[in-house]
This record gives structure tokens, sequence and C-alpha cells, in this order.
């Protein structure tokens, strides 16, 4: 059973978002995945920078353990983020974002460049584009590498079946340790997180997605705004970690960051795929350090 942090239920924008929190130093907020994921994705190896820095992690509106508001949306996320720097009494913060949590953090930094003191985008997309490229590619890898399985997928497709039905759940689920690790044995360091699993978050992933999302983006992600026209405006110190055998936000997706945002710090986890911070936690933190102190 993952080990929390102290935390609370804490009122923002009107809404109950649990926060937990460790460390102390200067703050760093870190913004966690999904866009269905609770904050325990990344809590247990975050706590490795809590020496140095206060590290903040909560869970999205309606996601692990905040209250279900009447409903969850991008904008609102974003909103939240503020309304939660406000809360803790925060003038400016250090912002981490992996996966999910970089669109969210990419718009906040866009939104609210004051605030900001560092930009972390980890294993993050740019856009729905990304996202539709992204599943595209899973595809690819499921076609490829489990045929049998990919005659399954399109039979249930051919009846009308979609991403959100559970038979066709059981098929794409299997993807994780061929296209999400670098080594698949990896999947085997993720923390056990049945106990951390709310039943309501897996609804909140689709109406996010949509409902077909193996096949077409749709939901709140498809209504999330391109954001390379703009990174270039930023000015606050950014750092982008990519996992050079993520073969979902594969690496020449993840270039395209370096064209939209050269002033950006790029590096390449060279034996990492979606989760560095799983699989190279030894090499990873003490990258992100070294830019959190500068």
């Amino acid at each position: 059973m993952i080990q929390h942090a102290p935390g609370q239920l804490m009122t923002v924008n009107g809404k109950k978002l649990w926060v937990e929190r460790e460390g102390e130093g200067e703050p760093l907020i870190v913004l966690t995945g999904g866009p269905a994921d609770s904050h325990f994705l990344l809590h247990p190896t975050f706590s490795r920078l809590a020496d140095q820095f206060e590290i903040i992690y909560y869970d999205y509106a309606g996601r692990g353990r905040s209250e279900a508001p009447s409903e969850a949306t991008f904008a609102g996320d974003v909103e939240d983020l503020e309304g939660l720097r406000k809360a803790l009494g925060f003038e400016t913060w250090n912002v981490y974002g992996f996966s999910y949590g970089g669109l969210v953090a990419q718009a906040f930094a866009l939104e609210h460049p004051e605030r900001v003191t560092r930009l972390v985008l980890a294993n993050t997309l740019h856009s729905p584009e990304m996202w539709q490229r992204n599943h595209e590619n899973i595809n690819r890898e499921l076609e490829n590498q489990f045929p049998e399985v990919w005659d399954e997928i399109l039979k249930l497709k051919a009846q009308g079946v979609h991403s959100s039905d559970p038979r066709m759940r059981s098929h794409f689920n299997i993807h994780s340790p061929l296209i999400r690790f670098h080594d698949a044995s990896n999947r085997a360091l993720m923390p056990d997180l049945s106990d951390e699993i709310n039943p309501r978050d897996l609804d909140l992933y689709f109406r996010f997605v949509g409902q077909d999302i193996d096949w077409f983006v749709g939901g709140e992600v498809a209504k999330i705004p391109d954001f390379r026209p703009r990174l270039k405006e930023l000015t606050m110190p950014m750092l982008i970690l990519a996992g050079r055998y993520d073969r979902a936000l594969y690496p020449k997706l993840q270039f395209e960051f370096k064209k939209a945002a050269p002033q950006a710090e790029f590096v390449m986890m060279e034996k990492s795929g979606s989760y560095s911070h799983v699989e190279e936690p030894d090499t990873l933190f003490p990258v992100v350090r070294v830019f959190l102190s500068r």
C-alpha cells in the first residue's frame, strides 16, 4: 500500500480538491496524467526531491480523492491550478507536468507566466493531434506484435463496439508493457494502485477523451488548443523530458517540442518509455534537481 504524504480536502473554486504536501523549500507542484489518474502515480518517487523542495500533489476535480463537481473540464483543471496556488498562498511555484498534466502545465504557464518559476514538461503532448498520433502508433504496435489480438479488436469494431466497452478495453489494455516501457518487465516496478482506484475515474476518463479514443480523440481533449504556436512566448526556464522507448508519445513527436520551444532544455531519457520516473529515477531526478536549483 502506498504511503501518502499528509493531506486534506481544500476548497478551490467551490470544489473540494485532495491536496498532499511534503518536504520544505521552494514549492514544486506535480501534475499527474490520465486525464483520470490520481496523484498516486507520481507520489512514491517524487519524495526523492522532498529534501530540497516542498512537493505539492493533488487530484484534479472529480478524480482520485477529490470530490466530484457538477462537471469536470480541461479549462476547469487549468483554473483550479491557479485557484490552488492562491489557496496555498504561493506567489510563484515550479510546475512539473507529466503526460496529461503537461497539457495543464502548458495552458497554465501561457495564462499565468508570472506565476511559474520553472516549467518541466515530462512525457507529455502539445496538441490533440499528438494525442491522435499517439493512439495511431499504439494501434500499429498492437497490430504488428499481437496480430491475434488485433484481429479480435477489429471484429469488435465491426460490431460497433466502442473503446469504453469492457470487451474492447480488455484487448487494448495489453499494450502497456509493450509500448509504455523500455523493458516490458519494468511494468512490475509500477506501484500497486489497486487500493487507490476510484471506479468513478474510468467514466470520467472516457468523458475527457471520447468514447472511441482508440480510434478518434474526442471529449475535452479534442477541445484543447495546439500549444506549439505559442510555446516560444514562454520565457521562464523550461525543461522537456522524453523517453527513447516510449512507443506512444514516441521521440519523433517529442522532437516537435524542440522546434516549437527552442529556448527549452531537452533531455532524452535513454532507458525509459512513458514513465521515466519509474524506469530511470536515478538518472531523472538528478537532472530535475539540477534544473530546479538554478
